[in-house]
C-alpha cells in the first residue's frame, strides 16, 4: 500500500476555495488552504488523481525537506546533504525552478543554479557521475520556494503547468488561461442544469471547460505527459486505474451551450479546439455578433464571457460596454450574465447594477468578475414574487 505524503496544490488569487473544494470531493486528508495554495495528504494514487482531476490547479508539488537558511552557502550544503539518489538516476536528468519572496535572497536564477550545482556535486562525490541538466523534458523537476529564511525543497508532479489540457491546439491574441475559465465557470456558480453562452467566446476555451464541467469529465486527460511519468516510483497500471476511477463518474447534460463570436478566424479556431476536445456533441459556435442577437425562448439561460478589455483590440470602450448593458437589458431577459474585466472603468458604462462583484486575476491584471442579474419582466416584479407566500 501506498504510504501518504503531504502535497501542495497551486492555483490563482482567488481561487483557493474552489480549490480546497475540489480536493475534499476529490477525498484529500488534513486540508489546509493559504494564498495562492492548499496543503493536502494523500498517497501516490491520489497525487495522480489531483494532476488529472482538478479543474483550478496549476501545479501539484510533493514536498521532501525544508529548513531555514541565512545565506547561499547554507543552502548549498543543506540542499547537498538530501539523498538526491532516492529521486534520480546518475544518470538521468534534472531542472531546477526558484521563486523566492523577502529581502534575504532576491535572485531566482542564481539559486535555482546554486540549487543544481549541490545536487549535481553530490551524484560526483558518492558515484563519479553527474546528472544533466535539461529545462524541456527533465526526470526530474525540482521547485525551491524560500519565504525569508525558510526554504521548501519540493518535486514538481504535474510538470508543466495544469494550464496546458491539451485540446487548445489554436489560438486568439492574449486567449484566456484554461485554469481562469474554469474557475470563472466555477465561482459563476453554474451547475449543468441550464442552458450555457460565451458571446464573446474567442478561441472557446471557456465554452470547452464549461461543458468539461457540466459532464464531469477529468480535465487534464489529453495531457502529453506528466512530469511524475519519469519518477522512478512511476506506477503505470496504478495511473491507468485512476484514469478508469475518473471517467467512471462522468454524466450526462442535456442542455445546450453556445458560443457566438463576429470574428470567423476566432470561430474556426474555437470549433477546432472543441473537436480536438471531442466536445461537439454539447457545443454550438456560430459567427454571430453578440449585439445584434437576442436569446431564444424563455428557459434560463447562463452566460460567462471574457470581452476585450482595450489592451487587445481597438475600441470606443464606453461606447462597447454601452453596448454589453444594453444587449443584455432589452435582449436577454431570464439570463444571468457574468463577465471579467481588468478594465474597471469600463464597467461603469455597461449601465446596469451588478448582482454581484469578484475580485480576481487574469495574468498580472487585477480583475472583476462581476453578474448582471436580467430578470423576466421588471425586477420590482420579480422581488414581489419572490416574497409572495406560498
Amino acid at each position: 500500500m501506498n504510504a501518504n505524503f503531504e502535497m501542495v496544490a497551486k492555483t490563482l488569487y482567488g481561487f483557493e476555495e474552489l480549490l480546497e473544494k475540489e480536493l475534499l470531493q476529490l477525498g484529500a486528508q488534513k486540508i489546509k488552504r493559504g494564498v495562492r495554495h492548499v496543503r493536502f495528504i494523500g498517497d501516490k494514487g491520489f497525487m495522480y488523481k489531483c494532476n488529472l482531476g482538478l479543474r483550478t490547479a496549476i501545479k501539484i508539488l510533493k514536498p521532501i525537506a525544508k529548513f531555514s537558511v541565512k545565506n547561499e552557502t547554507e543552502l548549498y550544503q543543506k540542499i547537498k546533504n538530501i539523498r538526491w539518489e532516492d529521486y534520480l538516476n546518475k544518470d538521468g536528468s534534472l531542472a531546477v525552478g526558484a521563486t523566492l519572496s523577502g529581502d534575504r535572497f532576491t535572485h531566482s536564477q542564481f539559486i535555482a543554479l546554486k540549487t543544481k550545482d549541490a545536487i549535481v556535486d553530490r551524484f560526483r562525490e558518492h558515484t563519479g557521475q553527474r546528472p544533466n541538466v535539461d529545462l524541456r523534458f527533465p526526470d526530474l523537476k525540482i521547485n525551491i520556494h524560500i519565504e525569508g529564511d525558510f526554504c521548501n525543497v519540493s518535486l514538481d508532479s504535474s510538470g508543466e503547468s495544469l494550464h496546458k489540457r491539451g485540446y487548445k491546439i489554436a489560438t486568439n491574441i492574449a486567449p484566456i488561461n484554461e485554469v481562469l475559465a474554469a474557475g470563472l465557470v466555477m465561482l459563476s456558480g453554474w451547475d449543468g442544469q441550464t442552458d450555457f453562452m460565451d458571446p464573446m467566446c474567442g478561441s472557446g476555451t471557456i465554452l470547452v471547460e464549461a461543458a468539461m464541467i457540466a459532464c464531469n469529465i477529468p480535465p487534464n486527460l489529453m495531457r502529453n505527459e506528466f512530469a511524475f511519468e519519469r519518477w522512478q516510483d512511476w506506477d503505470v497500471d496504478l495511473f491507468e486505474k485512476i484514469e478508469e476511477s475518473l471517467l467512471s463518474k462522468t454524466r450526462d447534460f442535456h442542455h445546450k451551450i453556445l458560443g457566438f463570436d463576429k470574428s470567423p478566424s476566432a470561430v474556426r479556431k474555437a470549433i477546432e479546439n472543441v473537436k480536438n476536445a471531442h466536445l461537439e456533441e454539447f457545443i454550438s459556435i456560430k459567427h454571430e455578433d453578440f449585439f445584434k442577437t437576442q436569446k431564444g425562448g424563455d428557459a434560463p439561460l447562463h452566460m460567462v464571457f471574457n470581452p476585450p478589455y482595450g489592451e487587445r483590440l481597438d475600441l470606443e470602450m464606453e461606447e462597447f460596454y454601452g453596448a454589453i448593458g444594453t444587449t443584455l437589458k432589452h435582449n436577454y431577459s431570464g439570463t444571468n450574465a457574468w463577465l471579467i474585466t481588468s478594465n474597471l472603468e469600463a464597467l461603469k458604462h455597461v449601465g446596469l447594477r451588478p448582482s454581484r462583484k469578484i475580485k480576481v486575476f487574469n495574468a498580472k491584471l487585477e480583475s472583476k468578475l462581476v453578474l448582471y442579474t436580467m430578470y423576466s419582466g421588471s425586477k420590482k416584479i420579480h422581488k414581489i414574487k419572490r416574497q409572495k407566500p406560498d
